[in-house]
Formats: structure tokens, sequence, C-alpha cells
């Protein structure tokens, strides 16, 4: 029973995925471990984080966006201004902030605010990520929102028009380097290279030089999961080493009920070359990053799941897997511990099943613990001026898989889960509160990015 929802888009089958962060508090949470936790704000998006400030977009009591920036070390509010989507499709989440560092130490947070002027529906605004000073605008008719592609700020615009394009922008001063036909995605990016999905109807993994935007390889997703792919069932990447690891999900098509092609693949980041790919498995949830712990169940051609693999994301080999035979009827939810070194199926308020991944064989569940969602069944935002369909990024508790019941006091969720950044790891709780602890963790991806 991975949790999955269902994701629509425009005009050229495009759909987002669900968004993650977590719950509160700490077991390693001691003294030794920087941490803080700001409750003040409501975060309902990814967190972005560069030059020492976590910036994310909330909701007001009221339904309203907000863009608030906070202080990594300390999760004190830096400023806020009224924050807006304008063509961002609902199945996508709410878009996050983008935060570049500048080569001379300075950051540029990066968002849209409300402002509907002629045939512009909005404005994305550059500010200083301390002072939140005003650096320069550029109108916007339609986009999916900002990103950082290395020190630049990439932006696809025009998304709900045929001209749609992505443009590559000056984050200090707003200028356009180069820019790109139809809607691209930011993959992967360092000082010298950004790696783009480009959405069209047969998908594109790029690599371009980030300053001129020449083109430096590509890869058809259709050479690694072979004829079919439509990105309407959503997507998702992380990075491994030099690697970069992608998941395609499944779509089914209305008129067809054909399903699309779907699986994960590796392509070397400095060539595109396709490393290893597993065509016609699906990504559970919660689950590691395809870049970092991967879990997956395959399906088969008339549609029938069968067993756990996690994977190891360097090679594509399965490193512990749990069979088909195993698992339990339904009524379940998965639930992970913080290594991953065991796969439980959870019963909400009921004994649940407990698995060993690497050998595959059951284990006594009574002592066992494992992070799940905290809700089954999210509710969507209210949010003011846009369509329904909206949901916060989603929030991890843990539980006693022995009896169903979550765990008290709440401790700090996973490495898996959150990911970490030059030792930071941030979640955000159930009520929208921000957390954060610096317990040193390896740089890594979290679940979703």
């Amino acid at each position: 029973m991975p949790v999955l929802r269902p994701l629509w888009k425009t005009s050229i089958a495009l759909a987002g995925t669900l968004a993650a962060t977590a719950c509160s508090g700490s077991d390693a949470a001691t003294s030794k471990f920087p941490t803080w936790h700001n409750a003040q704000v409501n975060a309902v998006s990814r967190t972005a984080v560069a030059g020492g400030v976590v910036a994310v977009t909330a909701m007001k009591p009221d339904g309203a966006l907000e863009t608030v920036a906070v202080g990594l070390r300390d999760g004190k509010r830096l400023w806020a201004h009224p924050a807006a989507m304008a063509g961002r499709l609902p199945g996508m989440g709410v878009s996050a902030p983008a935060i570049v560092e500048t080569p001379a130490k300075q950051s540029v947070v990066v968002a849209l605010d409300p402002g509907r002027k002629g045939r512009w529906n909005a404005t994305l605004i550059a500010r200083d990520a301390r002072s939140g000073a005003q650096k320069w605008t550029r109108p916007i008719h339609s986009t999916f929102g900002p990103q950082r592609c290395g020190p630049y700020v990439c932006l696809s615009e025009h998304t709900a028009l045929a001209k749609a394009r992505m443009v590559v922008l000056d984050p200090m001063t707003g200028r356009q380097l180069w820019q790109l036909p139809g809607i691209s995605e930011v993959e992967w990016s360092d000082q010298s290279r950004v790696v783009l999905l480009r959405m069209a109807a047969n998908p594109m993994i790029e690599s371009y030089e980030a300053k001129t935007g020449k083109l430096q390889w590509q890869q058809p997703i259709e050479q690694a999961l072979g004829p079919g792919t439509d990105l309407s069932g959503g997507w998702a990447f992380g990075a491994s080493g030099g690697d970069l690891v992608g998941y395609v999900a499944p779509y089914t098509n209305p008129r067809t009920k054909k399903v699309s092609t779907f699986g994960l693949f590796s392509v070397g980041v400095a060539d595109g070359t396709i490393n290893w790919m597993r065509p016609s498995v699906v990504r559970v949830y919660p689950s590691g990053n395809p870049g970092f712990a991967p879990v997956v169940r395959p399906v088969d051609q008339q549609g029938v799941y069968g067993g756990f693999a996690r994977l190891d994301p360097a090679t594509g080999r399965v490193v512990g897997q749990i069979s088909s035979a195993d698992v339990p009827g339904s009524g379940w939810w998965l639930a992970f511990p913080d290594r991953m070194d065991k796969l439980g199926f959870l019963k909400h308020n009921a004994k649940g099943t407990a698995f060993d991944v690497p050998s595959g064989r059951s284990v006594p569940v009574e002592e066992e613990r494992g992070w799940s969602f905290c809700v089954t069944d999210p509710k969507p935002l209210p949010l003011r001026g846009q369509p329904p369909g909206f949901y916060s990024t989603a929030a991890l508790c843990e539980y006693e898989l022995g009896t169903g019941k979550r765990v008290s006091p709440v401790s700090v969720p996973p490495p898996w889960f959150t990911g970490s950044q030059d030792g930071w790891r941030l979640w955000r709780d159930e009520k929208g509160g921000l957390h954060a602890i610096n317990d040193h963790t390896a740089t890594a991806p979290g679940m979703y990015g």
C-alpha cells in the first residue's frame, strides 16, 4: 500500500510528486548537537538552504502564502513577504523559494510575489537573503517556480502558453544569460554545470554549461526505460556520487487505458552514460531518495505487484528484498527505522509485522520501531486564490510496530528522510513548524530531494 496520490498537469503531460519532511524533537538532540524549533511558521513547501539562510513558503491563517527566511544556525525569523503561485499545478505541491549564494558570498532569495498587472499574473522578486532588501523584479505570466542552478537562477516561464521557455538569470541583477525552448526542471547542478529534465513528448536528460548554456550531452529517458514514457505519473531524481539516479512513475492514459513506461535508471553526470536501469519497478513511500536508498516494488505486465527490494544506488543491484508472499493483505503502511535495515508493515493501533531487509527474514515485531507518515489521509490546503488540490509537504512520525501506536516523546526523523546539507538536517512537523539539528550527518539528499 504505497502512498501515492493522483497527479495531473497541463499541456505537456507533466505532474508532480508527493513532497515531504517530518516530525520533531530528538533522542539525539542532546546538548552536543545544535538544534532549534521555529513554531511561528506554518511551512507548506520544501525548504531551500544556502549561505546560512533557510527559505520556505508558508501559509498564513487566512490562507495567504508568504516567503519566510530564517537563520540556519538559530531558526530565528529574518523577514517575510507575501508569496504567490501563478500557473503551478496542484499535483506539484506548493513551490519553494530558490536561494543562490554568489561568489562574493552574497545570498539571494528568489520567489514569486502576488500582483496582477495587465497580462502578468505575478512578479518574480529577488531579495537579499539576510535583510530581505529587494534587488530586482521580473513580471511573470505563468511558471512552476524558480530553482537554483549552480550560481544562477533557473526559471521555466510562460508555462501555460505555447511559447514556454526556461531562462537562466543572474541572481544579483536578474539579467538573462541564456534560454531554452519548452519547460525544464533542474535535477542537479554545481558551479559549472546544470543537468535538466527536458519535459516533452520524448523527455530528455541534458547537461549544459551553466554560464553559457552550451549543450554538453543529452540522454533520452527512453534509452534507459524504453519507449512510451509519460511524465504525468510523476518523477524524482537524486545524486549518488558522480551519478544521477532518476525515477519515472507509471501513468495510465484515461483514453487508451495503457500504462506508460516506468522505472529507475542511473546516468553519469560527466557524460550522460547510462550506468544501470531497473524498468517496471515503482518507488514506494516513505523511503529513501532514489540517489540515496531507493526502495521499489516490481510490477508485471498484468499490473500485479511483487515484493519489496532495496537497491544500491551506485549499481542498481538488489541489496535486500522481501518476497511477495510475505506482504500482508491490506490495511498497512510502510515504516522504516533510522538505518533502513528493517522493513515494517505498520497497522495503526494494531500489531504489525517486520522483516530484516538484507536477509528477507521475519523478525519479532514487539521491540521494533519504524517511521511512517503521520497522516494517511491528508487534507488539501485552504489556499486563498488557488485551485484545490495543493498539499503541504508530508510529515513523518515514529511508531511502535508491535502496537501500531506513535512513539512519545517524538524524536528526530532519520537522515534518509530529512537529508543533510553541511551537517544540518531540517524538517517540518505536523503543524508546519520548522526543526533543525546539526549532527554532522554527511551531505545527502532527503526523500524528496
